[in-house]
């Protein structure tokens, strides 16, 4: 029902603000304000975006929690959609959201509303008191020794037909 709401509420907003301000200050600069907002939010979207792929990516290196820098990164795609939704409302609520304090109130907001039953990062380290995870299957596979294959193929006369691809050693 909300989802109705707003799909109703958003255009019919949009709309008088249109007229509200295109009767204030006329045609073309209510137009020009438009496309300023889109290429500002553009850019702004842009170099916020790369901030949070950082974080994301520092987050994976370190093996810490990365649902945070996800809903950032979530929320600036989202502002990203509506700052290039022509309109001033749409526009407010995309400026908004590129604010760091307002995403962190949203975060806030959510964190209350929602409840994690786990999370679990790569195997326990040392000290933790979680240990690995154990499903009960084994995996099966095989090996080679790449120094006796090597000494083999010299040998026999056989060459690598392929260069090295940085996952094994030749």
């Amino acid at each position: 029902m909300w989802l109705f709401v707003a799909f109703l509420a958003v255009p019919l907003i949009e709309i008088a603000l249109f007229i509200q301000v295109g009767g204030a200050i006329g045609l073309f600069p209510t137009l020009a304000i438009v496309v300023l907002t889109a290429i500002l939010g553009t850019y702004l979207v842009r170099a916020q975006g790369f901030a949070a792929m950082a974080g994301l990516r520092q987050s994976f290196s370190q093996m810490s929690d990365p649902t945070e820098h996800l809903a950032h990164g979530a929320m600036i795609l989202f502002a990203g959609a509506l700052l290039l939704t022509p309109g001033f409302f749409t526009d407010a609520f995309g400026f908004a959201l590129l604010t760091p304090p307002f995403r962190l109130a949203v975060i806030k907001y959510a964190r209350g509303r929602v409840k994690v039953q786990g999370f679990t990062a790569g195997q326990a380290t040392a000290g933790s008191s979680q240990p690995p995870r154990n499903d009960g299957e084994t995996v099966d596979g095989e090996f080679v020794d790449l120094d006796t294959q090597t000494e083999l193929e010299a040998e026999v006369g056989k060459k690598p037909t392929h260069s090295p691809s940085g996952w094994t050693k030749h």
